[in-house]
């Protein structure tokens, strides 16, 4: 069987939980196709993030984003 293989890159430097215990978490992935980035929830809808995590997600869309308009530079 083969393995499912996805375009999409995370940030392998963010590590962001819910500040609420909740178990959600934050994704960030680029594209590696069309360098569109990618922000996901993960077991839920909400996440509450203190100042930090939300400041580490930022930086991480921002590298994203970087990230995506080196493979994809044609885009605004």
């Amino acid at each position: 069987m083969l393995a499912s293989m996805s375009a999409y890159s995370s940030d392998e430097d963010l590590s962001v939980a819910d500040a609420m215990n909740n178990g959600v978490e934050v994704d960030v992935a680029t594209n590696l196709l069309n360098g569109t980035v990618r922000l996901s929830l993960l077991w839920a809808q909400d996440i509450y993030l203190t100042p930090d995590d939300a400041e580490q997600v930022a930086h991480a869309l921002l590298r994203a984003a970087a990230r995506g308009r080196d493979l994809n530079p044609s885009k605004p």
